[in-house]
């Protein structure tokens, strides 16, 4: 059935923030640092035309800073200043060209100091005070590991590096605050109303009534709209506050790449000890984040980071440990998958590895250390649901005649010069929900279902569609289990003032939590049922009994579900350019149920053409603490040209605490693009990789450096 917001965006009705005017309403401009650490001096304001005003720290009622989990960012720099485009005032005003005209004229001295702007240079200071915002460590003993690497017959050290990757969500960040008399509504494009509320009644030191947040039809997130929002809404709620007019902040395209969050940069260091017929002894994992200059939501990613660092691998005597450092750099947080995608390179990329110096072919090594169902967690969980990773593969393989075009492959190499093929593979998993007892402890999510007297049934959530298309598959369920008409189902965008708490849209667990929470509710609806009388019932969530989650020992069940998944990637390399280009791409999935065939297709297509990229066209870079690529055109993001026809296929296997057996399926379908591509370009050119991107220039260095060790 067609998606419930489909007429509204493909006919260009819908209107984004950027399209809302109200009265008495000007727009805000940023001052930002053209310096990447230092302390502020002075600043000079030029003469103002009336009706233009400046706002900075001083007009914040409440502290100075974006309230997330620490209080390490502040609002507007008003001291140091900690990276190259970090806000320090707010110029505010009836024409945006006129606050352009303005900027140029603003003069701020500063005193700068020495500044870190790699995550190289972090992890060589790592000891240093205010480098290592957080850090963690778990596993077999590292005792006992250097007592299993004395008898082993090789030791395998290996270092890889992952790089930025830019959201590039068709909507830039926009933010509007409608000034009123007894309260603030703060609308945008946006994931998480409540992360919003809770920091505008912290920077305005408010109360709960004081302050509305409203999503407005959102395009694209990706997890750049999930803890980014929160400064900005900041923003513009204290110039409302302060200029008691209605303030509209929107980016353009090249100030939202430069200055928003992206993907970690990460390096990971393998360590592991086999025996003489390459079978894994034990195996040591090191992973550094780069947070950039705020925290942030990092400690968080690199838990998840670290709860994938063994991939989908039963991997004996495993020891991981895991940094967040501090870079003088634009701000790195939330991205789909959330720390995964740069284990999943990683851990994809070595084992690949250690199965040609065992001389065994990479999907054949990777399965002999496959989990199963009963295995414990690296964090001494357990995987108790049935796993269906061999039926995906023994599919997957016939669907594209795995065996057979590897020979052809081997032999097209063979006989041609210029042109290599190769096929890669790449297996992986996805936590669903908030880490180990998140949602209990933390979320505490709540729904609502309001049915009116004309028996139209109203979702009150708080959970943002972005794009992946819960407007619809929500509905679908409250539907289904009150056997209504879909269209008799409501979903307005959510609105602070009307809904309760039900989370914030990450994580995968929008359909699997809130999906269960609502059908639930549903059910209790059904059973009160009253014809032509206004009705609204409530649920809680209620958490699945586990191995209890310890954070400080990282140990317990770190997830109450996993989704998984199987990739195939055809590519050809030339090899006289470097360009790779994509020929074939398989995915099969398991996300328990289904609730929607046509958005599932949309998430796999979106999700492998967003993990292909990042794993050998998106190349974004830092030079001396800016962001280089300011377009998307200097980014190079796939194109249609770029992305073949994806063959895939979802299995079914329920999951009995999710709505009609669904789990996540959101993050998923992202993570084994960038490590199958990877295995696939090194299988055309017989060589090893430690990096993504695999670029053209990346590729071409590497075939120098061949012919150099031949020569």
């Amino acid at each position: 059935m067609p998606k419930k917001d489909h007429k509204g965006k493909v006919s260009g009705q819908i209107a984004y923030i950027s399209d809302v005017k109200v009265e008495n309403m000007v727009y805000g401009v940023l001052v930002r640092s053209p310096i990447a650490y230092g302390k502020i001096i002075s600043i000079q304001l030029p003469n103002l035309p009336e009706g233009y005003e400046v706002v900075g720290a001083e007009h914040i009622p409440g502290p100075n800073y974006v309230k997330i989990i620490q209080e390490d960012q502040p609002i507007f720099a008003n001291v140091w200043v900690n990276y190259i485009g970090e806000p320090i005032l707010m110029l505010v005003g009836e024409s945006l060209d006129i606050l352009y005209g303005l900027l140029d004229r603003i003069k701020i001295e500063f005193e700068e100091y020495p500044a870190i702007y790699t995550l190289d240079e972090a992890i060589k200071q790592k000891l240093a005070p205010g480098v290592n915002m957080a850090s963690y460590e778990f596993g077999e003993s590292l005792e006992t590991i250097s007592a299993i690497e004395q008898g082993a017959h090789q030791i395998i050290e290996e270092e890889y590096d992952t790089g930025y990757q830019e959201h590039v969500y068709l909507e830039p960040q926009g933010m509007l605050a409608v000034y009123k008399d007894d309260e603030i509504v703060v609308q945008g494009s946006m994931q998480c109303l409540y992360y919003i509320k809770n920091a505008l009644q912290s920077a305005l030191a408010c109360g709960d009534d004081d302050v509305r947040v409203v999503q407005s039809p959102t395009g694209g997130g990706f997890g750049g709209k999930e803890e980014f929002p929160s400064m900005m809404a900041c923003h513009v709620a204290v110039a409302a506050n302060a200029v008691k007019k209605s303030v509209m902040l929107v980016f353009d395209r090249s100030e939202d790449m430069v200055v928003t969050t992206k993907r970690h940069p990460a390096k990971l260091n393998y360590r592991t000890a086999i025996d003489k017929d390459g079978n894994i002894l034990c195996m040591r994992v090191e992973i550094f984040l780069d947070s950039g200059a705020n925290v942030g939501l990092s400690s968080v990613v690199l838990q998840r980071a670290l709860l994938n660092s063994a991939g989908v691998y039963n991997i004996p005597h495993f020891h991981a440990k895991g940094y967040v450092l501090k870079t003088h750099t634009v701000p790195n947080g939330a991205f789909r998958g959330f720390g995964a995608p740069q284990s999943f390179a990683g851990i994809e990329s070595h084992i690949g590895h250690l199965s040609k110096l065992s001389n065994i072919e990479p999907l054949e090594y990777k399965r002999k250390y496959l989990v199963k169902q009963g295995d414990p967690t690296i964090t001494k969980g357990q995987f108790r649901d049935p796993i269906l990773m061999e039926e995906m593969i023994e599919d997957l393989l016939n669907a594209s005649q795995y065996k057979k075009k590897k020979m052809e492959f081997q032999n097209f190499n063979q006989q041609n010069l210029r042109f290599k093929k190769g096929m890669g593979t790449a297996l992986f998993l996805h936590g669903c929900g908030f880490t180990g007892s998140g949602e209990r402890d933390h979320i505490k999510a709540k729904v609502k279902l309001h049915k009116s007297k004309d028996d139209q049934v109203s979702l009150k959530i708080s959970n943002s569609d972005m794009g992946q298309g819960i407007l619809t598959t929500l509905c679908k369920i409250v539907a289904k289990e009150l056997d209504l008409p879909l269209e008799e189902v409501l979903y307005p965008y959510p609105d602070t003032k009307e809904v309760p708490d039900s989370g914030p849209t990450v994580a995968s667990r929008t359909t699997m939590i809130v999906g269960k929470l609502l059908e639930r509710a549903a059910k209790k609806l059904k059973a009160q049922w009253q014809t032509g009388v206004e009705q609204e019932v409530v649920e809680d969530y209620v958490h699945r009994e586990m191995i209890p989650w310890n954070e400080k020992t990282f140990t317990g069940d770190a997830y109450p579900a996993y989704s998984w998944g199987v990739n195939i990637v055809e590519v050809e390399v030339d090899v006289l350019t470097g360009n790779v280009k994509l020929e074939k791409v398989y995915g099969n999935y398991e996300v328990g149920k289904v609730i929607d065939d046509r958005i599932m297709k949309g998430q796999i297509d979106g999700g492998l053409a967003q993990g292909l990229a990042y794993g050998y066209l998106e190349k974004m870079t830092s030079k001396q603490g800016e962001i280089q690529q300011k377009s998307i055109t200097d980014y190079g993001p796939p194109t249609s040209m770029d992305v073949v026809f994806i063959e895939s296929k979802v299995f079914d296997n329920p999951y009995a605490d999710g709505p009609y057996g669904a789990k996540g399926a959101g993050e998923l379908t992202l993570i084994g693009g960038a490590p199958a591509v990877q295995a696939a370009i090194e299988d055309a050119l017989q060589t090893s990789f430690q990096q993504i991107p695999v670029t053209p220039e990346v590729i071409m260095e590497s075939l120098w450096r061949k012919v150099g060790d031949e020569g």
